[in-house]
């Protein structure tokens, strides 16, 4: 069985028409969704520990117990999650210490410090950064568990100084995931609750008896979950509500066409509606890529997937040159953008919109997801045109210091008294010139 993926080329008079069929994908809300959401959110913020413990058992088939040190407990034990690290085998905790090490060291780099200026007349301007007090991270548990995830959005959070960090996840039939519950432990989670959904989110955004308010959540779901993070937006902050994977590979033909293959399926895997898209000058490699992707895709434990996405959105795009590569590339802002190409470098100052930059035929994209060090959680569906990827800064804020001095206010009172006059807002204007000297 032969895999169905688009193919054409930048010449084409339809090539912009083809394009924007390819880059569509439809981000509507769906009205049921969000209906059963509110809802959800509802009767959590009505009803607190009783709305989770009926939904739980409704939607994850379980029933847990409020008390505390319960095997059927809904928070999960602070040992389990300690006995969880220290029984995990010896390569998975060794790579995931590895990939901890790494992310935090990265994140490092991203912490901001507060600052200030003091100019000729003693005014004192600046900013104060502080972390958020309480974060909340939604780490999915159904179809997937993403232990990977923990560490990237955990790390960055804890960098950053967050006090408290709460995790949710949902445990179908009560099962757990030991990898998530040890990659917890490593990346410094404080509490861990065993709940999903919309109604998870709802718990930290309002609070119950057991489940503290946050100030922020951030991690992936599905479709109810990122309805729910929409719907709670202004009681808390979001980081993102995330699309579909994609990943943009841009190739001059001198890389290994199993390696190209492979790295379109890396993003293909995740599920039907993720986007693979090649974008390659030599046509003779465009086919030698299609030859890799017939011979390797049945030996893939996902293929079917694999299939169903490039059918649905995937694309083998001849281009004129790197150039126009690039702008291409722009227009779709991918996720994930491998420059797999002899001088990466030179194609950089090119590249506007992009999640990740992958520079170089060695930097596979599945390096960034687990280990490299920067955070994999991206912005998706063309979003990098304005957005950046999560980090340090997600969860820290800024304060303005203002310190006007004697002297400042008799240069700073007269300037705002007139344009509070002339916005027609007296008390501004009379409250400045009252600091004027007589």
């Amino acid at each position: 069985m032969s895999v169905s993926i688009r193919r054409f080329n930048s010449i084409d008079a339809d090539f912009t028409v083809k394009l924007d069929r390819l880059r569509a994908f439809e981000t509507a809300q769906n009205i049921d969704t969000d209906r059963k959401v509110k809802d959800i959110l509802a009767t959590v913020k009505e009803r607190g520990d009783a709305a989770l413990l009926e939904f739980t058992g409704r939607f994850d088939r379980w029933q847990p117990d409020l008390a505390s040190g319960s095997p059927h407990s809904l928070e999960v034990p602070r040992k389990q999650l300690e006995s969880a690290l220290i029984n995990l085998s010896p390569d998975i905790r060794v790579a995931l210490e590895n990939a901890a090490t790494r992310i935090r060291a990265y994140h490092e780099y991203q912490r901001q410090s507060s600052w200030t200026i003091t100019e000729a007349d003693g005014t004192v301007l600046g900013a104060q950064v502080t972390p958020l007090d309480r974060a909340g991270l939604y780490v999915p548990g159904g179809k997937a568990a993403y232990p990977s995830s923990v560490l990237m959005n955990a790390i960055a959070a804890k960098v950053a100084g967050v006090a408290e960090l709460i995790m949710v996840t949902p445990t179908p039939d009560g099962v757990i995931n030991e990898t998530v519950l040890a990659a917890a432990a490593l990346a410094g989670v404080d509490r861990v609750f065993r709940i999903g959904g919309a109604q998870a989110v709802g718990a930290l955004a309002y609070g119950t008896e057991s489940i503290p308010a946050v100030d922020k959540i951030v991690g992936p779901g599905n479709e109810y979950v990122a309805a729910a993070k929409r719907q709670v937006f202004g009681v808390v902050g979001i980081d993102m509500v995330a699309g579909p994977s994609e990943i943009l590979v841009i190739s001059d033909g001198t890389t290994n066409p199993d390696w190209v293959a492979m790295d379109l399926f890396s993003q293909a895997e995740h599920d039907e509606i993720a986007q693979a898209i090649l974008l390659c000058t030599d046509e003779a490699f465009i086919d030698e890529v299609v030859k890799s992707i017939e011979k390797q895709i049945g030996n893939m434990p996902r293929a079917e997937i694999i299939r169903a996405s490039f059918a649905n959105r995937g694309a083998l795009i001849h281009v004129r040159d790197l150039a126009e590569a690039c702008r291409i590339s722009n227009r779709i802002a991918p996720e994930h953008l491998e420059l797999a190409v002899a001088d990466s470098r030179a194609l950089l100052p090119l590249i506007r919109h992009a999640g990740a930059i992958f520079m170089g035929v060695h930097s596979s994209e599945s390096l960034g997801d687990y280990c490299a060090g920067p955070n994999h959680v991206l912005p998706t569906s063309g979003t990098a045109r304005f957005s950046s990827p999560l980090g340090v800064y997600d969860f820290q804020k800024r304060s303005s210091i203002i310190a006007v001095s004697a002297a400042g206010a008799q240069t700073l009172g007269r300037v705002a008294a007139t344009l509070a006059r002339a916005e027609g807002l007296e008390a501004h204007a009379r409250s400045a010139e009252y600091r004027l000297a007589s």
